[in-house]
């Protein structure tokens, strides 16, 4: 999920390398691993050690609302970086916890304190707009101890696409000063007339305060413990002081709870499938933001912290089986911002979904497009689509209801403004040079190409956009008869097959045996083999026949690494396993290609794909799949590469898991008729047993356990709450 143009140069060999606009630079490695905490609209990158911006690593931060309000923040002891024990993240997100103990500190080449003395507990967290930070100084040795210990801390105010490497000509003012024997306030004042702050309380008053560094001047006796307490505040009125630190813990921790209550849990017989589940989960729950609108899951730390309409919708679509309040959210807001006029600059017209929304100084000040932008040409269908699904997940047709005008103006942009030639087609064009070069998924400078490596001219059509309009208008038609609006749906349902037919006879390339990854403005399509095609599948636009054609070139040896199918298959003029689109792997990309084989009945493909991102998740830290990673060929005890400045976690990829279990177990929901059905279940052979627990079906619920016997599962059905729910195994072999 690029964002886009602004050309960055880079002399290599003698030549000038055009990258994307809106680049996300990779200049080197940190020599720390980092660790991410958010609550609502902050969320922090720290180092192993609990420390910002101590070592090299340019996302480090403390973040509220696309600024970084702490840019360092360092403790030392003895005016010497302290030696990292160990550094946990709770499971559940909600704390970092970081074991630190002296290094030997010599004078005259004797060793005047030995190492492992003094342990140093560091315990970090976020709650409502604030950092805490607890240090506990415990003195481990049989004799007192003199020392001093320093918190460096600085903040450069930066806007987010600062970060990620954009040039600003001018910037605000900084202001800094000490407002009390235990506080800091650092200001700055934006050119959008914004007033920033980052308020520094700490407990006990240090013995030294300035405005970039605090000291405490300490003597520990034998086995005492020393409390010292941080709080990190941003934009709070000078006036308020920060909640203690364990009422602060005590609080996050009820919200956490209360948040994930009613939420399906899962719980299979593999113990390191149990811990890829329960780390998707954490990172799901800390992404999804509160906002007016209901919660949404915001994209990506560190570089989409915010709400994008695609990513939501997505994720949303991934987890609607199992939670489907996210799906609600996700629409209420989007429906809340939709367009309603005509704004080039913000590629905007009536009835299209927002892409990006951002709140920094930059895009205040439009030095960035991406303040309301809507430069996203599947973000509309997948909001329709996302509707008619939840509807018939929940029954819930007073959202619907009133949900419904939002989907006839989203209809009526397919038509109007995303057909401009009227050819049946939607396609996408920016409407000027600072908006987005390619806006559906895979929105890197060059990944919509032809045979030759030409890169494609617009306006462009993707493959998998007209897929998600067929299936949006699928999905409108049935909600529509369900609010009885017959006619309505008659005309959608007509209007869904006669871009079915339009679709086979525009994009179908029986020499590659798959079809396009686009038409381009000279309706001229784009003979790639790209996983835009699985995601046809996922839809159900493609022909029964051509869909399993499909599914074979994907799990061939061109597409499937072993660790899944990558973005474009081995060979093609621009593959490269290293690059964004090009090549590398996405989870969510199988995820929906998972979901797409299901639909035609190819469980053995499903479990191939599942086992394949299985074994990536075993490998990776925190058993977290990223947002990406390379697609080189997998190799014996080796695990996959990863891809350098991937987000992790990212919402759509903590919602793969989910989407594979949904594909393997062909859950299908009928509220109506309180029936759960499961369409040719199959468990691959790393799954003997999976409980699920609390899965909903309108006010009622039911704990279900599903076991593997072969290419055949037994269904058990544990526990009933409410209402009776029956619950099937359909085969349609």
């Amino acid at each position: 999920m690029s964002t886009d143009p602004v050309l960055h140069a880079a002399a290599f060999h003698g030549e000038i390398v055009a990258e994307t606009p809106f680049y996300i630079p990779a200049t080197g490695t940190a020599t720390r691993p980092r660790r991410t905490l958010k609550h609502g609209d902050m969320f922090a990158v720290l180092d192993s050690h609990g420390d910002i911006g101590a070592s090299p690593g340019e996302a480090d931060g403390l973040f509220h609302r696309d600024t970084r309000f702490l840019s360092h923040l360092e403790l030392l002891v003895n005016a010497r970086q302290p030696l990292l024990l160990g550094s946990n993240l709770r499971d559940d997100n909600s704390l970092l916890s970081v074991d630190l103990t002296n290094p030997d500190f010599l004078v005259d080449g004797h060793i005047v304190l030995q190492k492992d003395l003094l342990h140093i507990a560091r315990t970090l967290f976020l709650w409502h707009g604030t950092a805490y930070q607890r240090l506990a100084v415990h003195n481990h040795s049989d004799r007192r101890i003199d020392l001093s210990l320093s918190i460096l801390y600085r903040s450069d105010f930066a806007d987010l696409f600062e970060v990620r490497g954009l040039q600003r000509a001018r910037r605000g003012g900084a202001v800094h000063r000490v407002i009390g024997a235990d506080r800091v306030l650092l200001g700055y004042q934006g050119l959008d007339g914004e007033a920033r702050r980052t308020t520094l309380t700490f407990d006990p008053p240090p013995t030294d305060l300035g405005t970039g560094s605090a000291s405490y001047k300490l003597n520990l006796a034998p086995g005492e413990m020393c409390p010292i307490f941080l709080a990190v505040g941003c934009n709070e009125s000078p006036a308020d002081r920060p909640a203690p630190f364990l009422r602060g813990l005590l609080a996050a921790r009820r919200e956490l709870r209360t948040a994930t209550r009613g939420v399906t849990t899962i719980e299979t017989s593999n113990e390191l499938f149990n811990e890829i589940l329960c780390r998707s989960a954490a990172d799901l729950q800390m992404l999804t933001t509160d906002t007016p609108e209901g919660r949404y899951p915001y994209a990506g730390i560190p570089w989409y912290s915010t709400t994008f309409g695609r990513d939501g919708l997505i994720t949303a679509l991934q987890m609607l089986w199992c939670d489907p309040s996210v799906a609600r959210g996700v629409l209420r807001r989007l429906a809340a911002h939709q367009a309603t006029g005509i704004d080039p600059p913000s590629d905007a017209q009536p009835g299209k979904i927002l892409h990006e929304m951002r709140s920094g100084e930059m895009a205040a000040m439009r030095e960035v497009p991406f303040g309301l932008y809507y430069g996203s040409v599947d973000a509309t269908p997948l909001f329709v689509l996302l509707a008619g699904l939840y509807a018939e997940r929940t029954d819930d047709m007073e959202t619907i209801e009133a949900l419904w005008p939002a989907i006839q103006a989203a209809l009526r942009w397919i038509d109007d403004h995303g057909d401009r030639d009227q050819d049946g087609f939607v396609e996408y064009h920016r409407a000027t040079p600072q908006g987005l070069a390619n806006q559906g998924w895979k929105d890197s400078h060059d990944a919509i190409f032809h045979a030759d490596g030409r890169l494609a001219d617009g306006p462009i059509a993707l493959a998998e956009v007209q897929g998600y309009v067929f299936a949006a208008r699928k999905a409108a038609a049935r909600a529509a008869r369900r609010l009885r609006r017959d006619e309505e749906a008659r005309r959608l349902d007509a209007e869904a097959r006669r871009l079915a037919r339009r679709f086979e006879a525009a994009f179908w390339c029986p020499e590659l045996g798959t079809y396009a990854l686009a038409l381009d403005g000279a309706k001229q399509p784009c003979r790639v083999r790209t996983s835009n095609a699985g995601q046809l599948l996922f839809t159900g636009i493609a022909r029964p026949d051509r869909a399993a054609k499909v599914a074979a070139g994907l799990l061939g040896p061109r597409f499937f690494s072993g660790w899944g199918v990558r973005t474009v298959a081995r060979g093609e003029a621009r593959y490269n396993p290293m690059s964004y689109h090009n090549g590398s792997i996405w989870p969510h990309d199988n995820a929906l290609i998972a979901l797409g084989l299901a639909r035609y009945g190819l469980k053995p493909s499903v479990e191939q794909l599942f086992k394949g991102l299985f074994d990536a998740a075993t490998y990776m830290d925190l058993r977290r799949l990223p947002e990406l990673f390379c697609g080189f060929q997998r190799q014996r005890s080796r695990g996959p590469t990863l891809y350098p400045v991937a987000c992790t976690p990212q919402a759509w990829a903590s919602a793969t898991p989910f989407s594979l279990l949904e594909a393997s177990l062909g859950l299908a929901f009928e509220p109506r008729h309180h029936e759960i059905r499961l369409c040719n279940p199959r468990l691959p052979p790393f799954l003997n047993e999976v409980t699920l627990r609390n899965l909903q079906l309108g006010p009622s619920s039911i704990d279900v356990n599903i076991r593997r016997h072969q290419d055949d599962v037994s269904l058990e059905v544990l526990k009933t709450r409410g209402r009776k729910i029956q619950v099937s195994i359909v085969s349609s072999r």
